[in-house]
C-alpha cells in the first residue's frame, strides 16, 4: 500500500477472480475483467492462459492497467481459455512469488490456481507438508492448495482438486486451469462471491457480475456454496462433491466490497445500501440540515438516509481519485496531512450547518476522526456520524484484512466513549437486525443466521483452526513475508 494513503480505516478485501474458456482473445477479455474487479484489490495481478499446447502467464505489482495496459504483454498470452487474479496486499519486487495465479507442473500437465477467501487450516497444513518433504515457493495459503492437488492420489486432475478442497478449511471462491479445461469451486458455506457468465460460446467465471458488464457478457447464475464447475470442449458440467452446509455468505460485501454496479446472490448492490440508509434514517434520526457521505463507499447509503429523512443530500466531502502508489515518498510532516490526500471539505456546502455524516464503518476510528475534524474545521455546527453497519466487533478469518480485535475501535469502547474518541455530536450504527432487513432476509432466528455475520457478531461459521492452536489472532496474510515455523 502506498504510505500516503491512511491504511488504519477501511477492511481490505483481499482479491478477486476470473475465468474464462473458449474465446481466442481470452487474455484481453481477462484483463478487462479483472480491471472492473480492480476494487477488489489494488496491488498485484496475474494472468495465466492456455493454448492448447502450453501456458503462458505474466503477474506483476501495480493495478490492472498499468500490468496489461500494454497490447505486447497481451499478445504474449495467446490461448483461448485463461484465469486472472488481482489482490490488495503488501507492494515490492520481492513479493512477485506470492502474485496470483499461481502455476505449477504436475503429473497431469500444468495447474494454474487463483483464490479469493482464506483457509483457516493453512498454517498447519503448510507444517504438516514442509515436515513430508514439500517445498513451497511463496507464502500463500493457496500454494497449500497446489501441494496438496500434487500429493493426491486420484488419477483426473478435477478429481484431485476436489480432493484438495476437502482437506483445507476456510472460505473459498477459487478457478483453476487445467490443460484445456477451466474449473471453479466454491467453499460449501459459500462465503465469498463467485458467478458464472456467458459471452458467446464462451463460458466466464468471476468474482462479480461487473466483470461481466464490461465485456458484454450476460450473468448466467451464481455458482452455488458446494459447487464445483468444469468447463471443458464438452460443455459445463456440475459437481457437488462436498457434504451440504447451510449457506453464511458475508453480509460486509453489501456493506462495502462489493461494487455498487454489482448483482450478489441476486440482489443489486445499489438498491441493498440505499435500503440500509433508509433503515439507518428510521433506527438514527438526527436533527440536521443536510446529510453528506464519506465518499466513495458511503454514498448510497446517504441517499437512502436523505430520502427516508426529507434532509437534502450534498457532496461536502470532495475525493481526490487519483492518489496512487507512485506519489511522492512523505516526510513525516506531510504524513500527518492524511486523510487530506483523498479528501477536501467544502466551506461553501458545510460551514454553519448541522451535518449528518454517513460512513459505511468504523475500524480502527482513524480516519473517521480525521474527516470529522476537517468538517468541523470547515465550518460544519454539528456533526452527526451515522454509520451503515453494525459496530465492527471481531475479526475476520476468511479474507478480508481487518485488525485484530483489540485493535477495533468497538471492540474497546461503548458507544459514548467512541462518539468522543471520533469528536462527533452524535454516533449511531445500524443494527443488526436493520442490516439483515436491508439486505432483505430478517434476522428471525439469531441462532441459525443467514449470513456470516462474524465481524459484527463473533459467530465464526468456519471453524478456525489455526487460532483455535494458538496460532496469532489473526488472518494468515496473503503476501506477508514471513516464514511458517
Amino acid at each position: 500500500m502506498s504510505p500516503m494513503v491512511d491504511a488504519g480505516e477501511a477492511p481490505r478485501e483481499e482479491c478477486a477472480v476470473f475465468a474464462i474458456y473458449g474465446h481466442p482473445e481470452a487474455a484481453a477479455h481477462a484483463a478487462l475483467g479483472l480491471h472492473a474487479l480492480q476494487h477488489r484489490g489494488q496491488e498485484a495481478a496475474g494472468i495465466v492462459t492456455f493454448d492448447g499446447r502450453q501456458f503462458h502467464a505474466h503477474r506483476a505489482t501495480g493495478l490492472v492497467g498499468d500490468i496489461f495496459g500494454n497490447p505486447r504483454v497481451i499478445a504474449a498470452l495467446p490461448g483461448h481459455a485463461a484465469i486472472g487474479h488481482t489482490r490488495y496486499s503488501t507492494t515490492g519486487a520481492s513479493m512477485l512469488r506470492n502474485v496470483q495465479p499461481l502455476y505449477a507442473e504436475m503429473g497431469f500437465g500444468g495447474l494454474a490456481i487463483a483464490h479469493n477467501g482464506n483457509l483457516t487450516n493453512a498454517r498447519m497444513l503448510r507444517r504438516w507438508l514442509v515436515e513430508e518433504g514439500a517445498i513451497f515457493q511463496s507464502t500463500t495459503d493457496t500454494e497449500v492448495i497446489v501441494h496438496l492437488v500434487a500429493r493426491s492420489r486420484l488419477r483426473g486432475p478435477v478429481e484431485r482438486l476436489v480432493d484438495a478442497l476437502r482437506i483445507v478449511e476456510g472460505a473459498f471462491s477459487l478457478v483453476a486451469l487445467f490443460d484445456d479445461a477451466v474449473v471453479a469451486a466454491r467453499d460449501p458455506w459459500g462465503v465469498r462471491p463467485l458467478v458464472l457468465g456467458r459471452l458467446g460460446e464462451a463460458w466466464i467465471v468471476a468474482s462479480e457480475t461487473c466483470a461481466f458488464d464490461i465485456i458484454g457478457a450476460e450473468c448466467v447464475r451464481d455458482v452455488e456454496p458446494g459447487e464445483v464447475v468444469v468447463i471443458d470442449r464438452e460443455g459445463v458440467r456440475s459437481l457437488r462433491p462436498f457434504l451440504p452446509r447451510p449457506p453464511r455468505f458475508c453480509i460486509f460485501e453489501y456493506v462495502y466490497f462489493a461494487r455498487p454496479d454489482s448483482i450478489v446472490e441476486g440482489r443489486g448492490v445499489y438498491e441493498v445500501r440505499k435500503r440500509i440508509g433508509m433503515e439507518l434514517a428510521r433506527e438514527a434520526p438526527a436533527e440536521a440540515d443536510l446529510v453528506v457521505p464519506v465518499p466513495d463507499s458511503g454514498v448510497p447509503a446517504a441517499i437512502g438516509y436523505a430520502q427516508q429523512s426529507g434532509l437534502p443530500f450534498e457532496l461536502g466531502i470532495i475525493r481526490n481519485h487519483y492518489v496512487g502508489r507512485t506519489f511522492i515518498e512523505p516526510s513525516d510532516h506531510i504524513r500527518h496531512l492524511g486523510v487530506r490526500l483523498k479528501h477536501n471539505a467544502d466551506r461553501r456546502t458545510l460551514g454553519g450547518r448541522r451535518v449528518v455524516l454517513v460512513d459505511d464503518s468504523i475500524v480502527r476510528g482513524t480516519t473517521s476522526t480525521k474527516i470529522v475534524a476537517m468538517v468541523r474545521a470547515a465550518g460544519a455546527r454539528e456533526v452527526h456520524m451515522r454509520i451503515a453497519s453494525p459496530p465492527t466487533t471481531h475479526s475476520c478469518f476468511y479474507g478480508v484484512d481487518t485488525p485484530e480485535r483489540e485493535k477495533l475501535l468497538a471492540a474497546r469502547y461503548d458507544l459514548e466513549a467512541m462518539a468522543r474518541i471520533v469528536g462527533v455530536d452524535s454516533l449511531a450504527f445500524l443494527s443488526i437486525d436493520g442490516l439483515y432487513r436491508a439486505v432483505g432476509e430478517p434476522r428471525r432466528d439469531p441462532a441459525r443466521p443467514r449470513f456470516c455475520d462474524a465481524c459484527f457478531t463473533g459467530d465464526y461459521p468456519i471453524r478456525l483452526r489455526d487460532h483455535e492452536r494458538g496460532e496469532p489472532a489473526r488472518q494468515f496474510s496473503l503476501l506477508a513475508e514471513e516464514e511458517a515455523s
